[in-house]
């Protein structure tokens, strides 16, 4: 779907400001989620020593940037809704950039993984080869990228106030190739459940081509 430029700042603002309304109530509602899975597949596959240099890309309030600094690494968060920018400072005492998907400006080489937990579905088809292209410059050689998105069949579209893509695992690899990403692993979630009741599909990825 090719989105002119008032369509994507649409697509932000509005998406942005529906988070930032919802702040606290987004809080509640996710804070004692267990995501430790997702955690443990990023950190299991980064290679060297730690502490490890991680960004939570879409950090929402900051519960798995605490996460990370608790386990002894260096974590960065980067968030779009001004309000998820203040929470997660002050929850977390942690570094946080305020930067738009779709407008970032990275560190090249920077990190040794990415945590993209339910954020990188926001982005829109026509943007995510740019986004993802920008994710990877801004890994180290052989960095990891864990990402989690609500699975489809690559529908586009507004749902309850915000802009999402819903890929399938089939296209969601072609993007990160293209990217030039490996897949190393991937999964559904919740665990332990039928597959028609995992909405979620996991999926961890290498930087190669350097």
């Amino acid at each position: 779907m090719k989105l002119d430029p008032l369509d994507l700042k649409n697509i932000s603002s509005l998406t942005l400001a529906h988070y930032n309304e919802h702040a606290e109530h987004f809080w509640e509602g996710t804070k004692d989620h267990d995501v430790d899975q997702n955690i443990a597949a990023l950190l299991k596959y980064i290679e060297g020593k730690s502490p490890y240099t991680i960004l939570d890309f879409g950090c929402g309030p900051g519960r798995d940037l605490k996460v990370f600094t608790e386990l002894g690494h260096i974590a960065i968060g980067l968030e779009g809704a001004p309000r998820f920018v203040e929470m997660a400072r002050s929850h977390t005492g942690c570094e946080v950039w305020h930067q738009d998907f779709l407008g970032l400006d990275l560190p090249h080489e920077y990190f040794d993984g990415i945590f993209a937990n339910a954020s990188l579905f926001h982005v829109p088809g026509s943007e995510l080869p740019r986004v993802l292209t920008e994710l990877c410059k801004t890994l180290k050689p052989g960095g990891v990228l864990f990402s989690s998105n609500p699975r489809g069949n690559d529908e586009e579209g507004w749902t309850h106030g915000r802009y999402g893509v819903y890929h399938d695992i089939e296209r969601w690899r072609g993007y990160m190739a293209a990217a030039e990403f490996v897949e190393i692993t991937h999964y559904y979630r919740p665990v332990g459940r039928p597959c028609a009741q995992q909405p979620w599909f996991a999926s961890v990825w290498r930087k190669v081509g350097e």
